[in-house]
């Protein structure tokens, strides 16, 4: 869900019947609801579920992640035993986290389907198997190499979660004592942050499934939304967890985000420009300054999650293949998002070319089977990005072309050139004097290419280079 597009409203969170004591050091503040508060730490709590399996050791450095959105709707049967067929497959693109949309059950009461309305914060979704089932999801993807987070929704619950009846106090309230909606969101009561105990509660809820299912931390939807403090007290208190390392990716766009401790926030700016780019409406310079002034808007310790696609876009845009003009064109919209900065998202289904909408409130199979052409292409750019520290951390040099998006990244001795077409026709690329009699590697078929003072790229092809 995002707060920033008029888009379907996915929300929810929490249950507990928790018998719990929290020793901790608060400070309340009073006022409406969803306001800031003075950032408690919740040091210890008791009453952790005992931890399943072994913590995975293996959580990859965020500029080495390459993540892949599971929708388990799009799965045949949707459940976590056939979501867990296609963990080889995923594997195989080359991918290094999973991340899980929402498995809790779902609100009932005034729902519309969302799965980010969450009924239950400690539930599984009967649709979809048991926890035994989710835990032993998270075991097969461990065991292939993959962390896996777990998708949190941290700004509501459904009608029907029991914190309505059993804590009023903790959503916001009208002068009349009413719960209020978030938002124009009718399916979703609006949690209230000022109270301390909602928090702690929440944060609580957010430690079980580290222990209780062995997850490797959370992508937390709408996060603009939650206040600032909130996230630090969270995620402090998540990172006294010393038996984990814990990836955290904010839906949001802010600073603060990072400065909290999150890891990864969304660039909505580069995914509108990319679109835009393929769709004729700006143009290749225009690209190259929303990375720049993407990455600058945050701070060093933190990076974007680049993407042609997601759960939301897939929804309301459609497929990639109508958004960039077919597969060679998602293809390399794809390609420079994997290139040009940020860590990479794949979005179930897009790999395979899938040429329809996905309502995500929906089970909408998808033909894993399609498309081989698409997914070895996959493969081979996330492989390329594998193999070369410039194309994670190396500095960026542009090279202007009104059509030919190209790049060069070094990084110590590790020199990448990319060059992608962004036009439905062949076009000429003219070489720079910097570039003219170099000779270069094709990362995708081993072949030599060297510059004279031109080179012609067919309609949106893609080459990755090195020396």
């Amino acid at each position: 869900m995002n707060a920033l597009k008029s888009k379907l409203k996915l929300s929810a969170i929490l249950l507990s019947c928790l018998s719990v004591m929290l020793i901790v050091s608060c400070s309340k503040s009073n006022g409406g609801g969803g306001g800031s508060t003075t950032p408690v730490k919740t040091v210890t709590s008791s009453g952790d579920p005992a931890q399943y399996g072994t913590p995975y050791n293996n959580v990859p450095n965020t500029q080495d992640m390459v993540i892949y959105e599971v929708n388990i709707n799009t799965y045949t049967p949707a459940t976590f035993s056939g979501a867990m067929a296609r963990l080889d497959s995923i594997k195989a693109l080359g991918v290094n986290v999973i991340w899980l949309m929402p498995t809790y059950p779902i609100g009932v009461l005034k729902s519309v389907g969302s799965p980010y309305c969450v009924m239950n914060y400690t539930g599984v979704n009967s649709q979809f198997g048991t926890l035994a089932d989710l835990q032993a999801y998270v075991a097969a993807a461990h065991s292939l190499g993959m962390a896996v987070i777990m998708d949190w929704e941290a700004n509501d619950t459904s009608w029907d979660n029991p914190w309505i009846t059993a804590n009023p106090s903790w959503y916001v309230q009208n002068s009349s004592g009413q719960i209020q909606q978030l938002s124009s969101y009718t399916d979703v009561a609006a949690l209230n942050f000022n109270n301390q105990n909602m928090r702690l509660a929440m944060i609580k809820d957010m430690k079980y499934w580290i222990f209780a299912a062995n997850i490797d931390g959370y992508r937390c939807d709408d996060a603009d939304n939650a206040p600032a403090d909130f996230w630090t007290q969270a995620l402090d208190t998540l990172n006294n967890i010393k038996t984990h390392k814990l990836i955290y990716l904010a839906e949001g766009t802010t600073s603060g985000e990072i400065s909290s401790g999150f890891q990864l926030d969304y660039a909505f700016s580069y995914y509108s420009s990319i679109k835009s780019l393929f769709a004729g409406s700006t143009s290749v310079s225009s690209l190259f300054a929303t990375n720049t002034s993407e990455i600058a808007s945050i701070s060093a310790s933190g990076t974007k999650l680049r993407y042609i696609t997601n759960h939301d876009d897939a929804s309301s845009d459609g497929s990639t293949i109508t958004e960039y003009n077919g597969k060679q064109g998602a293809l390399a919209a794809f390609a420079m998002v994997a290139y040009m900065g940020g860590v990479p998202l794949i979005y179930d289904s897009q790999e395979v070319g899938y040429p329809s909408a996905i309502n995500f409130f929906n089970v909408v199979p998808v033909d894993y089977t399609a498309n081989p052409d698409m997914v070895a292409a996959y493969k081979k750019i996330l492989a390329f990005r594998a193999a070369h520290a410039a194309v994670k951390i190396g500095a960026l040099t542009q090279y202007p072309d009104a059509n030919i998006a190209a790049f060069e990244k070094t990084s110590g001795t590790d020199d990448v050139l990319i060059l992608v077409n962004t036009k439905n026709s062949s076009e000429t690329f003219t070489v720079p004097a910097a570039l003219q009699n170099t000779t270069w590697i094709n990362g995708f078929t081993g072949a030599n290419i060297t510059f004279s003072t031109q080179y012609t790229l067919p309609a949106y092809a893609y080459v990755a280079l090195h020396r």
